[in-house]
């Protein structure tokens, strides 16, 4: 437990640090061309881009300091020395490295979206190789009511892994498409830190001690650093993080789960934006046209957001098409005007069906609603995980090939 009060004291610097750079080093970003211009604000100004990968060097930077002295008794008794563990914390570092390099070549290049989808699943391949030699446990546990058909658990071999890999590329991406406005990618990602550290805290006393140890080794650093990106991505926004945060956070989240064997408890806490991908759906995979920025359209005589639409023209349209647009003004999903040339209707993200359905509001209160969302995810995954949990698996063999 000594080694936790020494990681929060280190990560209470990393703060402070990372505070300090990107006051500091912003000026760097905007010289170099590393900088955007607000779509939400009257401003024109230069605001710096990339700014995560501040955060996320001091993130590594603080995990690699707190490298001795959390195997410094272990160091002084080699024959003990924890060698699977050292192992997992590298191979972590080494993917989230990699996140952290891949992502800041992406925000220098602008990579198209299909090497977005290949990058994560290249930078988890020392995640996978490392739990295939310490664990290889690729069980799934059966709910009771189905236990009758399938038996008490199912092993499903190398489509775990296959799992794992899709895990890291849906963590990585998931938090990049829900954003766009002033402190929503990195306060998500305090919401979702918080909660893992929450559950951590809560498992401590169980038989997974250090699974959990581990976890909360690697979320308390990289809590202090996003705490410290917040303060300056808040509204009004000072920086842009830029798909390195998202990157190196999406990772962070795969890798605790995966190797502290939680990966399904992580996905409960990553409900709005599963909800966001489903319901973007449409758009990602061109079956409703996707423009290349979907943020909401930002009114400069009221100050106000509302819902960006995209056109979808009636000659074009395929048979696909038009089911998808019919079941989702069936279900009410979609705000859409119809004249003889085409459809109009709002781009389908989570943010503008916030927008359609409470109306057009400040970037600040829309932000503060969509965080509110994500924190009340965060007590459904809570209920699903503890109370319903029970009504489906018998507990004592949960907690054993949980993951």
């Amino acid at each position: 437990m000594w080694s936790l009060v020494i990681l929060i004291l280190l990560s209470l610097f990393a703060y402070i640090l990372t505070d300090e750079l990107i006051y500091k080093l912003q000026s760097l970003f905007i010289n170099a061309g590393l900088f955007g211009i607000d779509l939400c604000k009257v401003s024109k100004e230069k605001i710096p881009e990339a700014i995560g990968v501040i955060s996320g060097c001091v993130f590594l930077i603080t995990i690699l300091l707190f490298i001795p002295i959390g195997f410094g008794y272990s160091l002084m008794d080699r024959g003990n020395f924890p060698h699977h563990e050292f192992a997992e914390l590298l191979a972590a570092l080494l993917s989230i490295c990699c996140m952290l390099l891949l992502g800041f070549a992406d925000d220098v290049l602008n990579l198209k979206w299909r090497y977005k989808l290949l990058l994560p699943t290249i930078a988890s391949l020392p995640l996978l190789v490392v739990y295939y030699v310490n664990f290889n446990s690729t069980t799934f546990i059966i709910p009771i009511p189905l236990r009758q058909f399938f038996g008490i658990s199912v092993n499903i071999g190398f489509l775990y892994y296959i799992y794992m890999g899709m895990l890291a590329v849906f963590c990585t991406n998931a938090i990049n498409i829900l954003a766009g406005i002033n402190g929503l990618e990195v306060g998500q990602s305090v919401i979702i830190a918080l909660s893992i550290i929450l559950f951590n805290i809560i498992e401590l006393r169980g038989d997974q001690y250090k699974a959990h140890n581990f976890s909360l080794h690697i979320m308390i650093p990289y809590l202090a650093t996003t705490l410290a990106l917040l303060k300056h991505n808040w509204y009004p926004s000072k920086v842009f993080v830029g798909d390195t945060f998202c990157y190196v956070s999406g990772m962070t989240f795969a890798v605790v789960g995966i190797l502290s064997h939680f990966s399904k408890t992580v996905l409960l806490f990553f409900l709005p934006q599963i909800i966001n991908f489903l319901y973007s759906v449409p758009q990602l995979f061109h079956i409703v046209p996707c423009p290349r920025h979907r943020l909401p359209k930002y009114s400069a005589e009221t100050d106000l957001l509302r819902a960006s639409r995209t056109v979808v023209l009636k000659k074009d349209m395929p048979l696909l098409t038009k089911v998808v647009l019919r079941i989702f003004t069936s279900l009410k999903l979609v705000d859409k005007v119809e004249d003889k040339d085409g459809v109009i209707l709002n781009n389908m993200t989570l943010i503008n069906l916030v927008l359609i359905k409470l109306g057009p509001m400040s970037e600040v209160q829309l932000t503060k609603t969509l965080l509110v969302f994500q924190i009340f995810c965060t007590c459904i995954a809570f209920l699903i995980r503890y109370p319903m949990a029970s009504y489906f698996y018998d507990l004592n063999i949960y907690n054993n090939f949980v993951s």
